[in-house]
């Protein structure tokens, strides 16, 4: 893991990894470099955005990763089982020591794409090798490389891993600005109102949108007013999840008002890790559960509940009277509910987890529950015939492998765009159940715990939510299969690319 506050450079040469040529090769494919932020919620998408455009769609593929903020042995899992046709390149570490002291995650990552476009523009000059240079992705934090795209005559795009109402928050963000002045900030509304949008609270929009103040905030503008640079976006979503928004950005794709927004997903990894023996103990007790019988409890490689709250929720989970199956993380003891530090690393995960479960806990309920410190093979798990529900972060990538696999969703969000992923997940799709919270603080007590866990396995709504989550899952099956809508808006956007190409000769 590099730190974040490396005072200088890495000496180090960009390392990339291609796969092996042969003297009787076909002519080269054109090749797409696609930039990912540091993260296994951008990472993981991004990747299986690079396999359907080498698998399905003709093209040569590199994924650009940071050594900053990001897990190299994590980075390789994920990247090892890309076709031939997709290589890999690291950046260079950046100096970040010069930012202030407690700077938040999301300015060291804008900071840290910011800082990093002079590797990138070094790269992109020989990282398609014998293959003409196609066009250039990056991802939600990476705009400030599209004018990098401009200047050398390819296709600049935005990869969003999250949904098209973040896109419309984004993009309001930069109308509320047209006009202001050089370092004037303006807050969003009260209550957001987009079209085809869910209404969010302010209290549901993603971090560092609530407060003009915030520092992260003057990035998100930056940000926002260079989307009009795009030559379009692609959306880690489908049609059907979010259908009034996608229209809207249709119409106005159509009248020139806003660049191209193609729904491309929904993207799910086929497998989580190869964590063998881990993965034989969680899905061996699965395998001895009734089918539709286990509620699933996790909440993401970045999220941690307080000490108080974890208590809540094994006692929760207790009195359900139902069989679960936890991911139990350490818990947070300064209130922040985000694990990672400022580096993108969690600096207690060598610390027992269960240690922090209530006295007595995993003996009253091994008959029913299994708590598993800090892992499972959470696609496997989902796709499970005992898992029946998932108590979820409402991380996005964790949102479609649910959806994935027909699993409805019981709504506990933490950080990030977590909570306005659940105002979608239980207002506008209805996937999702949302558990009732007494406290202003948004702390659920463990009889809130019990409830929800029972309407959710036993209760009209939970038949409701679950009968949807089954339509979803068939629409997204549909969406990403071979000629339709997702698969068909990437194959347009493909013929785009490869017809600038044949143009340029």
């Amino acid at each position: 893991m590099a730190a974040a506050t490396t005072g200088a450079t890495d000496p180090s040469p960009i390392v990339q990894t291609r796969p092996a040529s042969t003297a009787d090769e076909p002519r080269p494919l054109p090749c797409v470099v696609l930039l990912a932020s540091p993260g296994m919620g951008h990472l993981i998408p991004l990747a299986e955005l690079a396999r359907r455009l080498a698998v399905d769609h003709g093209f040569a593929a590199t994924i650009v990763t940071l050594t900053n903020l990001s897990d190299a042995a994590a980075d390789a899992a994920v990247l090892s089982s890309m076709p031939a046709s997709v290589s890999t390149a690291v950046l260079p570490a950046v100096a970040l020591d010069d930012l202030p002291p407690g700077v938040g995650f999301g300015t060291l990552m804008f900071e840290l794409l910011r800082r990093s476009l002079p590797h990138l523009h070094e790269l992109m000059g020989s990282v398609a090798g014998p293959g003409p240079a196609a066009a250039l992705v990056c991802d939600f934090f990476g705009t400030a490389a599209l004018p990098l795209a401009a200047d050398l005559g390819v296709p600049g795009y935005v990869f969003f891993p999250n949904s098209f109402t973040l896109v419309s928050v984004m993009r309001r963000l930069a109308e509320l600005h047209d006009g202001a002045a050089p370092g004037e900030y303006r807050d969003l509304p009260d209550t957001l109102r987009l079209p085809g949008c869910v209404p969010l609270r302010h209290a549901e929009l993603p971090d560092g949108f609530r407060d003009r103040t915030d520092p992260v905030y003057a990035y998100l503008v930056e940000e926002a007013r260079r989307y009009a640079r795009a030559d379009g976006f692609l959306v880690n979503s489908f049609e059907e999840l979010e259908p009034a928004v996608a229209e809207a950005f249709d119409r106005d794709a159509a009248d020139g008002a806003f660049p191209p927004v193609y729904p491309v997903g929904p993207f799910v990894r086929s497998s989580s890790s190869n964590k063998e023996a881990d993965e034989l103990d969680c899905l061996g007790w699965l395998d001895r559960q009734p089918a539709g019988s286990v509620v699933y409890v996790s909440f993401g490689s970045g999220g941690a509940l307080s000490v108080g709250q974890t208590a809540e929720l094994a006692t929760g989970l207790e009195t359900s009277g139902h069989r679960f199956l936890w991911v139990v993380r350490m818990p947070s003891h300064d209130g922040n509910n985000n694990a990672l530090g400022a580096d993108g690393s969690d600096d207690r995960s060598q610390d027992d987890p269960l240690a922090w479960l209530p006295e007595g806990f995993l003996e009253r309920t091994k008959s029913r529950g299994l708590a598993v410190a800090g892992w499972a093979p959470q696609v496997r798990v989902l796709a499970h015939p005992a898992t029946a529900g998932f108590m979820s972060h409402c991380g996005w990538n964790s949102t479609l492998e649910s959806l994935a696999s027909d699993v409805p969703m019981i709504t506990w969000p933490l950080y990030a765009e977590q909570k306005m992923n659940a105002a979608i997940l239980t207002e506008l799709t209805g996937v999702a159940l949302r558990p009732a919270v007494s406290r202003e603080d948004g702390f659920v007590a463990n009889d809130e715990v019990a409830a929800a866990v029972r309407e959710l396995m036993e209760g009209e709504k939970g038949r409701a939510v679950r009968q949807q989550a089954r339509r979803l899952q068939e629409v997204a099956a549909r969406a990403r299969s071979p000629e339709g809508p997702s698969w068909r808006a990437l194959a347009k956007v493909a013929g785009k690319w490869k017809a600038g190409l044949r143009n340029g000769d």
